[in-house]
């Protein structure tokens, strides 16, 4: 299975920041333990190795560690990012001095493995809906200053990436309705602020809610923690007036379930904030 990767353009002096920190972190002053038993121009080749299957996500990123503490280093990717991998996939394989490539590895595998995960458990949730003319989001639950990075791991699983941050869109979260008083408060002053430069989504929690937020004249309906039940209410109301999408606690097992009421997307947070790692090791050849 392959997955189309959606536009998307990682902001790399941001992506080098964060491996240029890990690196920090894991090598400190030094790699106590190969400077005592690896020769410092001891050259070797080595692989990463699936060790379950997934959807592979981050080669680039991988690759970037190890460039960073070996310019020359040899590289080759043996699959590409969207593609999905069996146990015993080799992945990449790379050549170069021995102790550049014990520096990187745990590093490497780290944003590997993350990023893999992320791809691999949005991909499931992909199959599971692909009868359905619904979109799978992501949300802001990453983590902190990885977001670019989560983010493109959802769309190499084939999944669809909501709003970067709060920058970038209008979201009337419930927090919003209980300090202004309404829903249709809400809406109002999102309008009266920028008229229709922004889509309004607005959560809203009961089939009430939903009924204020179309006649303000949301955009957006977040439907919040809602049974399937009312969920197909919610969409028949809505009735092509406002887009909806489903939030809250949405799982792999669930999410077809909610695809089936009509929604038009399905956002789930677990898919960065709790995302199983895609087990992978680097093994000295």
């Amino acid at each position: 299975m392959v997955h189309q990767i959606m536009a998307y353009t990682l902001p790399w002096d941001a992506v080098d920041f964060l491996i240029e920190a890990a690196l920090c972190e894991d090598v400190g002053k030094g790699d106590l333990t190969s400077e005592a038993v690896v020769a410092p121009d001891q050259q070797a080749r080595a692989e990463i190795v699936a060790k379950a299957p997934g959807v592979i996500a981050g080669l680039p990123v991988a690759e970037r560690v190890f460039r960073l503490l070996q310019p020359d280093i040899q590289w080759q990717p043996q699959v590409h990012d969207g593609m999905s991998v069996r146990r015993g996939s080799v992945v990449a394989e790379l050549a170069g001095n021995a102790r550049a490539i014990l520096k990187g590895e745990r590093t490497a595998l780290n944003f590997l493995q993350r990023l893999s995960g992320i791809a691999t458990l949005t991909a499931e949730c992909v199959r599971r809906v692909q009868n359905f003319p619904v979109r799978i989001l992501d949300t802001r639950k990453t983590v902190p200053a990885w977001r670019a990075l989560d983010k493109y791991a959802v769309a190499v699983g084939g999944g669809t990436n909501h709003r970067m941050g709060l920058f970038d869109g209008i979201l009337i979260k419930e927090n919003h309705v209980r300090l202004v008083g309404s829903v249709k408060a809400a809406i109002q002053r999102a309008r009266s602020r920028y008229g229709d430069r922004y889509p309004v989504e607005i959560e809203v929690r009961s089939l009430e809610e939903v009924k204020e937020a179309l006649e303000a004249g949301a955009d957006v309906l977040l439907l919040d923690n809602m049974d399937v039940d009312t969920l197909r209410q919610a969409v028949r109301m809505a009735g092509g007036r406002a887009k909806t999408e489903a939030s809250g606690g949405i799982s792999p097992d669930t999410v077809r379930d909610v695809a089936a009421t009509g929604v038009d997307c399905i956002s789930i947070g677990s898919l960065t904030h709790s995302p199983p790692a895609l087990d992978l090791a680097l093994y000295i050849k």
